[in-house]
């Protein structure tokens, strides 16, 4: 089994003795955990997606009760989204580079590194080979495209739970990431940083700016696409969403894209939204963040005064002034 020669990593991880594989279960003390296709499923029952629970082979509709604080749409439309983008595409590469700009990859050469909601995996591709040891977490079935995606990697663990409930011992990694998954919660994402905290001593974080750096038309635009975004959202029709992410991509995007492309020679191209973010992007990459941008419930934002309050919890805040804003360094 994969887990057979990373007994003392999982005993290390929950600070457990009591812990062994039994089957196709991992057993901590007196819980037992399934593990499917090596993802250990430490959610909740209640929390199961519908692959899970027919992996299981568990049709009690008690556990598709809703439960408080966690939100069962989100993880539905991750598990979709991750579903169908599941490839790492070579400007992944990009973007992991411009994230981890205040992290020298050095620094990271024999640590234990978590990456906390880590959709198909994409950054912890990229940091594979440089770390001692990758745990990847997701609530969704996006762990198990993770999974595929490091098919070759064997230092990796993956857990699929939500990351408001780890069961973990404090400390149990090195450093820790999360990159564009907070403000998806349905709890106050600043909170949920400071929760983060005992789990290591270095975190960076990506939140949703409130484009507090950017003229007042663009969050003019941003409450029109939130208006919009709270009525799609509830459309789960997989076609309904691929006929609109293409729509959202070539008839919104695309033009924006453009316009700043023509207003770059005179430097005015900064001025269009989504022209700095997406003006090297494929349409494919595009078309995966139209589909995030309009159907996920949940979207918080926060201003870099709110992210640098952070310093009455942590030692020190680094924030980059880099995009994807904005993405920060939290030193316990």
């Amino acid at each position: 089994m994969y887990y057979q020669d990373k007994i003392e990593s999982l005993k290390s991880i929950f600070k457990k003795e009591e812990l062994f594989l039994e089957g196709d279960f991992l057993v901590v003390d007196n819980a037992r955990y399934p593990i499917i296709n090596d993802v250990i499923i430490l959610s909740k029952p209640s929390e199961y997606t519908d692959f899970v629970k027919k992996e299981l082979r568990i049709k009690d509709a008690a556990n598709n009760r809703e439960v408080e604080d966690f939100a069962r749409d989100i993880q539905y439309t991750f598990s979709k989204e991750w579903e169908q983008y599941n490839e790492i595409l070579p400007e992944h590469k990009g973007e992991f580079l411009e994230y981890f700009d205040l992290v020298p990859l050095a620094l990271l050469q024999n640590l234990r590194i978590c990456d906390l909601g880590c959709g198909n995996g994409r950054w912890s591709y990229y940091l594979k080979d440089v770390c001692k040891e990758m745990i990847l977490i997701d609530f969704s079935d996006a762990i198990f495209i993770a999974r595929k995606n490091l098919t070759n990697a064997n230092n990796c663990l993956f857990f699929m739970m939500d990351l408001k409930n780890l069961p973990f011992k404090d400390n149990f990694c090195d450093f820790l990431f999360c990159l564009g998954v907070l403000h998806h919660l349905p709890t106050p994402c600043l909170n949920e940083v400071i929760n983060l905290k005992r789990f290591a001593p270095t975190l960076l974080i990506y939140l949703y700016y409130s484009l507090d750096n950017k003229p007042i038309y663009f969050r003019l635009v941003l409450k029109i696409v939130t208006l919009l975004r709270m009525h799609l959202c509830r459309i789960k029709s997989p076609i309904f969403r691929e006929i609109f992410s293409q729509f959202g991509t070539f008839f919104f995007y695309i033009p924006l894209i453009f316009l700043g492309q023509l207003l770059k020679p005179v430097g005015l191209g900064k001025y269009i939204p989504l022209y700095e973010t997406y003006n090297e992007k494929s349409i494919k990459r595009i078309r995966q963040d139209v589909y995030d941008r309009f159907f996920t419930r949940i979207e918080q934002r926060v201003c870099r005064k709110e992210i640098l309050e952070l310093k009455n919890t942590f030692t020190n805040i680094i924030i980059s002034e880099n995009k994807p804003y904005w993405h920060f360094l939290c030193k316990r």
